[in-house]
Order: structure tokens, then C-alpha cells, then sequence
């Protein structure tokens, strides 16, 4: 069976749907996973996929990590995803345009069980071209009343998080001398690196795109070949580009002690959350770390308060320590220990550690 229909069948989607819009060539998925908590907000993602299967379980997977971001995060939103296929054309402004409008035709006739959000590939402009025709969208630019640019937050949030495993399991109250590779120098994972550096935190980076060695060095970030990352002596391996990077053959290579970055799915297989406990290494979930993203957007459903989104993103510091401390409670793995947290969430519970 493919891949995608079989991730389907097993994890519970509500709504899965596909969109070809013949007048624009707009190719697109909206995946639906879980709305107990509330619509399914998530990114729209504008990425090359080899294949319809391809793009199919990218955008099933991210919606169900989606449900679980929310639901940990406290938020009354349940968990969606879009990726819009792209195929070349899209970098034409008026196609791109259309296209995107479009795809606002598509979230409106989803009828509010879905609301979009930027996304890798995607920019609060393409957001206002979806706005002319669906109100389910968010991450519009400040001077359309939304949060604009999501990713200082994001990175706001992952620090919250660094700064509350290393009180855990470093047992130390600052970042100072505390060794960082940072995998991914994008706008997440610079503005972290940047954060970091700024703290006292020793950084080294690395990027494949062309200029990334010249922009570490002019941010005292030490840089790295791509593939080098994973050998670099650190405290604290941070994935902040693709998923998966964390398998088999990388694992091995690393020397950390937790791992904490931004990128979403960022283990291969869920099995890799327990092959790092039992190595003693603590993971900080993806989508309970990196959800600052998710809570500054969703701060524009009632009319965005930057003030407001800081707090609460804040908040990522105590969830990632009540994570732990599950995990420690119950002796899992914190992937095993974020699961029951959002399984007792969508159950309208509290999940919290005595």
C-alpha cells in the first residue's frame, strides 16, 4: 500500500483533501487530523515534492503533529496542514498570486475546519492573497492587523525551552560556556543562534546555502560543513532545518546530552524518542518546544497582542519542565511522556506530575 494512504488509515485524520485547479495549475492538500480542541490551524508549505505521495504524507504527518502542538500547548485549536505543490512557475508574481488565491477558495470551502498560516515556502503576503477569499487565515503582515513573521517567536520559544533543560539536566541557571550546534541557519535558527551567542552560549551552525559560512562568522557563529554537524562535542545538538535528522546512522555521531531545536519531525521513526532515552539523552519534543510559532499566530483569531503572544510562548519553559518531569515519573521517554500530555488534553484533562 502507499505510504500516505497507509498513514492515513492509522492515524486518525478526519478530513484529507485535494485540490487541482485547472485555470492556475495550483496542485494542493489540506489534511484535517483533529478538531476536538477547536478548527485545525497550520502552515501552508510551498515545496518541490517528487511526487503526489510525497507531498500527501508530509502534509498528513505535519497535521498530526499539528493536534499535538495545540493540544500541549494549551491552545483551543485542534491540528491541520496545507502544502501547495510547486512546480517552477509560482516564482512568476502573478502566478504565485493567483495560485494563492486559489488556494483561499479551497480553505473556504474546507468551511472553518481548517485555518492557514505561513509556512516554509510561504510569506505573510501570500496570506493576504488567501484573505481575499476566506477569513481561515492568519499570519498576515502587521500593517493588515496580523503577527507577520512568525519565526522570532518560534525561536523565542525554543530558547524558553533550552533554558529550562539545562537547569534540568545540566543544573546550571545560564547559558554561559554551554556548547550549541545549530543545524539550520535560517530565520529560526539564526535568530536562535543569535539569542544564544548573545547569552554566552558557545554556537556553532551550519547551512547549505550559499553565504552561510560569511553569516556565522559575522554573528561569532563557528560554522561547520552540513554533514559535520553531527560530530561537533556539544551540550546541545538544535535541528532547526529538516525532519528526520535524527535516525540511526546520526544518532551514534552525536555527543549531546539533550537535543532541542525548532525543525518539526525531527526524528525518523517515534522508536528514536526511546533509542535517546536509553541513552540518556534528553529530547525536548519538537512540537512542544517549537510551538511559539503556532501561539503567535493563533493570537491573531482575537486580534493579535505581540504582548500577549510573548507570554504565553513563554509558558514553554514550565510545559518543557513538566515534560521531564513525567518523564521521569513514569520512567519514558519524553516523546512517549508529550504524548500522554496531549492525549489528556484533547480528554479535557491536565496532565500533571505529582
Amino acid at each position: 500500500m502507499d505510504k500516505s494512504l497507509d498513514f492515513l488509515m492509522n492515524h486518525n485524520h478526519e478530513q484529507f483533501v485535494y485540490r487541482h485547479d485547472r485555470e492556475t495549475g495550483l496542485r494542493a492538500l489540506i489534511a484535517v487530523h483533529n478538531t476536538t480542541l477547536g478548527p485545525g490551524l497550520g502552515g501552508t508549505r510551498l515545496w518541490h515534492y517528487d511526487s503526489l505521495s510525497d507531498a500527501a504524507l508530509d502534509v498528513l504527518r505535519l497535521s498530526e503533529g499539528m493536534t499535538y502542538k495545540a493540544a500541549v500547548a494549551g491552545l483551543p485549536l485542534g491540528g491541520g496542514k496545507s502544502v501547495i505543490m510547486a512546480d517552477g512557475r509560482e516564482k512568476d508574481p502573478v502566478v504565485r498570486r493567483e495560485r494563492f488565491e486559489a488556494f483561499g477558495r479551497f480553505v473556504q470551502d474546507i468551511a472553518g475546519r481548517y485555518i492557514a498560516a505561513e509556512d516554509v515556502g510561504t510569506k505573510p503576503t501570500d496570506m493576504v492573497s488567501i484573505r481575499h477569499y476566506t477569513r481561515h487565515v492568519v499570519g498576515l503582515p502587521p500593517d493588515e492587523g496580523g503577527s507577520g513573521d512568525p519565526s522570532p517567536m518560534t525561536a523565542f520559544g525554543v530558547l524558553q525551552g533550552i533554558r529550562a533543560l539545562v537547569e534540568e539536566v545540566m543544573e546550571r541557571d545560564d547559558l554561559k560556556g554551554v556548547r550549541v550546534a545549530v543545524q539550520g541557519l535560517g530565520k529560526v535558527g539564526l535568530a536562535l543562534a543569535q539569542s544564544l551567542v548573545e547569552a554566552g552560549a558557545v554556537v556553532t551552525g551550519t547551512d547549505v546555502f550559499p553565504g552561510a559560512r560569511d553569516l556565522a562568522t559575522k554573528h561569532d557563529i563557528r560554522f561547520v560543513e552540513a554533514d559535520a554537524i553531527y560530530d561537533v562535542p556539544c551540550d546541545i545538538f538544535a535541528p532547526c532545518a529538516l525532519g528526520a535528522v535524527i535516525n540511526d546512522a546520526t544518532i551514534p555521531r552525536l555527543s549531546c546530552s539533550i537535543i532541542a531545536g525548532s525543525a518539526n519531525n525531527q526524528l525518523e521513526h517515534e522508536r528514536h524518542g526511546d533509542v535517546l532515552h536509553d541513552q540518556g539523552i534528553v529530547y525536548a519534543v519538537d512540537y512542544v518546544i517549537n510551538s511559539g510559532g503556532l501561539i503567535n499566530v493563533a493570537t491573531e483569531i482575537e486580534g493579535y497582542d505581540e504582548a500577549k503572544a510573548r507570554a504565553r510562548t513563554a509558558e514553554i519553559y514550565s510545559t518543557i519542565k513538566r515534560l521531564q518531569a513525567l518523564s521521569h515519573m513514569e520512567g519514558i521517554s519524553t516523546v512517549r511522556a508529550a504524548h500522554m500530555m496531549a492525549e489528556a488534553a484533547l480528554q479535557g484533562k491536565e496532565m500533571v506530575p505529582a
